[in-house]
C-alpha cells in the first residue's frame, strides 16, 4: 500500500513538473469590441523568457503607447511561476473588422508564435467620466459639432451640414487627423471649400469657447423617410491640464490623444405631394426661370442655327433633366449638347443649365416652334409651378420648296414629308470604271519571300544579346530597386505638380516622391525613413548641413501641412523648394 502511494506521488511529480514546463505564449486583448474613441490594450504573455520578440504589424491601428514590458516571478508551495508581458496601447483608425496577426519569439531554440485576434470596430461610443482621467478632461474640454440647416426636408431640397471644433481655452491643440469621414448614403453631397478659416470666439452650453469650421456640405436627399447622416470622427492631439505643479506653482500639461465625433444626425425627409403634380413633372425643386430662344429667326437653306433650351435659378439643377423640344420634320435637328454653368455653396446650387440643339432647316418656308414648359416644385410656395415659353417662327428666306402648301409647312414632325425630287437622285450609280490587272504574281522565290526566310535566323544573334543584358539587369536587384525608387520619385514629383491647388492630394504626392527618392539615393528602406536616421545618411554623403535641413523641413511640412490651412502660393514655393533640393543633393551627395 504505502509502495502504490509512493508511486502515485512520484507521477503527480513528474506530471506537475512535465506542465510546468510547457511553454506558453499567448496574446491577450482588453476588448474584443470598442468605439472609434476607445483604446485598446494588447497583452503578449509568456510562461518562460525567450529572445527576438517580435510583434504583429498593427496596420489597422495607431500605437499610443509601448511596447511596456513587465516581469513577474513567484514561487507558491515549491513551484516556480513566471510571466513575462510586452503590452502595447492601440487606437483605431477607422471602423471595420481587423484582424491582429501572430506575433513571435525564440524560447530555447524553437519559434513561438500567437493567435491572430479578431477586434471589431464600431461608431464612436460615450466614454465614462472620470475627473482624475487626462482622456475624460480632453472630452470634457473639445467637442466636434455638426449643425444641420433643416431636419425636415423635401425630396430633393438642400440642406447643410456644418462641422466646428470647439475647443476651451482650458486646453491647447496641437494638430488633428481625420480618421472617419462620413458616408452620405442616399444624399447627393458636395462639400464647400473651408481653406484658410480663421479661430473664431464663440459660446458652446453657455461657456466661452475657440471654434473653427472644420468642413461644410450641402446634401441634397434622395429618398424619404428617416435618413441617418453618419458622424464625422477626429484623432486630436491635444495637452490637458494635470493634478501637478511646477515649481513656479503653475499646472502642468500632459499630452493625450483624443477621439471625438460629431455624433449621429437623423432628417426625416418630406415627399412631394401629389396633389397637382404635373404629367411631365422631372424632379425640380427650387426657384427658377424658363427660357427658350434661338441664335436666329431668318436663314437660308442648308443654314444652322442654335436653339437653347435654358433652367436658371436656385436648386437641384444637376439633378433633373430639361424638357425635349418637338420640330417640324423640314428642320434637321441633332442631338443637343448640355452645359452647366452651376456653383454649389451653403445655400445649395446656383446657376443655370441648358441644351443647346443645333437646327438645319431643308426648304423654304416659315416654321413654327411650338411652346414648351417646364414645371417644377416651389420651396417657398409648397406648391407646382409651371413655366411656358413663347412660339418662335423660323423664316427660312431662300432654298428649295418641298412641294406642298404652306399649310403643310406647318406640319409637326407627326406629318409625312413629301417625296423630293432633284438632279442628284442618280449621284449614287458609278459612271466610271477603274480596271485591275486580271495577272496573277507569285510570292514564291520573290525578295519578299526571301527577306521573311532570313529575317529569323538574323534575329536569333540580336535576342541572345537582349536576353544577356536583361539576365544581367535582372540580376542586379540593389540596381533594380535604385531605378524602381527613382522612377517612383519622378512620377510622385510630376503627381505632386498636377495637384497644386488641391492641398491634401499634393502634400501627400510630395511626401511619396521625397522618400521614394531617398530609398534611390540612400539605398534604404521605408522603415528606416525617420528624421536622424536620414540627416545622418546625408552628412555620410557629404551633404551640406543647410541642404539636410532644408529636405527635413520639407518633410516636416508634409506632415503639418494636411492639419493647416495653405494657399496656392505656399504650395508652390514648397514644390520649387522640394525640386531645387533634391537637385543639390544630387550633386553634393558623394
Amino acid at each position: 500500500m504505502h509502495i502504490k502511494n509512493y508511486i502515485a506521488v512520484l507521477f503527480i511529480v513528474i506530471a506537475s513538473t512535465f506542465a510546468g514546463a510547457q511553454v506558453k505564449f499567448e496574446a491577450k486583448a482588453s476588448k474584443s469590441k470598442l468605439g472609434i474613441n476607445e483604446r485598446l490594450r494588447i497583452d503578449f504573455e509568456m510562461n518562460q523568457d525567450g529572445d527576438n520578440f517580435n510583434p504583429p504589424n498593427f496596420a489597422n491601428f495607431t500605437v499610443i503607447g509601448g511596447p511596456n514590458q513587465s516581469v513577474s516571478n513567484s514561487w507558491i508551495n515549491g513551484v516556480r511561476t513566471y510571466k513575462k508581458t510586452y503590452s502595447y496601447f492601440l487606437t483605431p483608425k477607422s471602423r471595420g473588422t481587423f484582424t491582429i496577426s501572430q506575433a513571435t519569439i525564440n524560447i530555447d531554440g524553437e519559434t513561438y508564435k500567437t493567435t491572430p485576434i479578431k477586434i471589431e470596430v464600431t461608431a464612436a461610443v460615450d466614454i465614462p467620466k472620470d475627473p482624475n482621467d487626462p482622456n475624460y478632461l480632453a472630452s470634457e474640454n473639445i467637442h466636434l459639432v455638426a449643425e444641420v440647416s433643416k431636419t425636415n426636408p423635401y425630396l430633393n431640397e438642400a440642406i447643410t451640414v456644418v462641422y466646428k471644433l470647439y475647443v476651451s481655452p482650458k486646453v491647447a491643440v496641437d494638430n488633428w487627423n481625420e480618421i472617419d469621414s462620413p458616408r452620405y448614403n442616399d444624399f447627393w453631397s458636395q462639400n464647400i471649400n473651408t481653406q484658410n478659416q480663421k479661430v473664431q470666439n464663440g459660446t458652446y452650453n453657455g461657456e466661452e469657447y475657440r471654434f473653427l469650421v472644420l468642413r461644410k456640405t450641402v446634401l441634397y436627399p434622395q429618398k424619404t423617410g428617416k435618413l441617418n447622416i453618419e458622424p464625422l470622427s477626429l484623432n486630436i492631439a491635444m495637452r490637458v491640464p494635470s493634478n501637478r505643479r511646477d515649481i513656479f506653482g503653475s499646472l502642468l500639461m500632459t499630452r493625450v490623444n483624443r477621439t471625438v465625433s460629431a455624433g449621429n444626425k437623423t432628417i426625416n425627409v418630406k415627399a412631394l405631394p401629389e396633389a397637382g403634380k404635373p404629367a411631365d413633372f422631372t424632379g425640380a425643386v427650387g426657384d427658377f426661370k424658363f427660357d427658350v430662344s434661338t441664335s436666329k429667326t431668318e436663314l437660308d437653306a442648308t443654314e444652322s442655327l442654335q436653339l437653347n433650351v435654358r433652367v436658371s435659378g436656385n436648386g437641384n439643377l444637376k439633378l433633373f433633366k430639361l424638357p425635349k423640344i418637338s420640330l417640324p420634320s423640314s428642320l434637321e435637328v441633332y442631338e443637343p449638347e448640355h452645359t452647366e454653368n452651376v456653383k454649389t455653396n451653403l445655400a445649395g446650387m446656383q446657376g443655370s443649365i441648358a441644351d443647346s440643339y443645333t437646327v438645319v432647316p431643308q426648304f423654304k418656308g416659315k416654321y413654327p416652334i411650338p411652346n414648351i414648359s417646364f414645371s417644377y416644385f416651389d420651396l417657398k410656395t409648397e406648391s407646382y409651378k409651371r413655366l411656358s415659353s413663347n412660339e418662335i417662327v423660323i423664316d427660312v428666306l431662300n432654298g428649295p420648296s418641298n412641294g406642298v402648301n404652306s399649310n403643310e409647312n406647318n406640319a409637326t414632325s407627326n406629318n409625312k414629308q413629301a417625296v423630293v425630287y432633284n438632279d442628284n437622285q442618280f449621284a449614287f450609280i458609278k459612271t466610271n470604271t477603274v480596271f485591275s490587272s486580271i495577272k496573277q504574281s507569285h510570292f514564291f522565290k520573290t525578295n519578299t519571300f526571301w527577306y521573311l526566310l532570313l529575317l529569323p535566323f538574323l534575329a536569333i544573334p540580336l535576342a541572345i544579346i537582349l536576353g544577356k543584358q536583361k539576365a544581367k539587369r535582372d540580376a542586379d536587384v540593389s540596381g533594380n530597386k535604385i531605378r524602381k525608387a527613382d522612377k517612383l520619385a519622378r512620377k510622385y514629383l510630376s503627381n505632386a505638380k498636377k495637384s497644386l491647388g488641391q492641398k491634401e492630394a499634393f502634400y501627400v504626392a510630395l511626401e511619396k516622391a521625397l522618400h521614394n527618392y531617398l530609398k534611390a539615393k540612400l539605398q534604404i528602406e521605408t522603415s528606416e525613413l525617420s528624421k536622424d536616421r536620414i540627416t545622418e545618411l546625408l552628412k555620410d554623403k557629404q551633404v551640406d548641413s543647410s541642404v539636410i535641413t532644408d529636405f527635413t523641413g520639407i518633410l516636416q511640412s508634409c506632415e503639418l501641412a494636411r492639419y493647416t490651412p495653405i494657399d496656392n502660393v505656399t504650395m508652390q514655393e514648397d514644390y520649387d523648394k522640394a525640386a531645387q533640393t533634391i537637385s543639390l543633393i544630387d550633386k553634393q551627395a558623394k
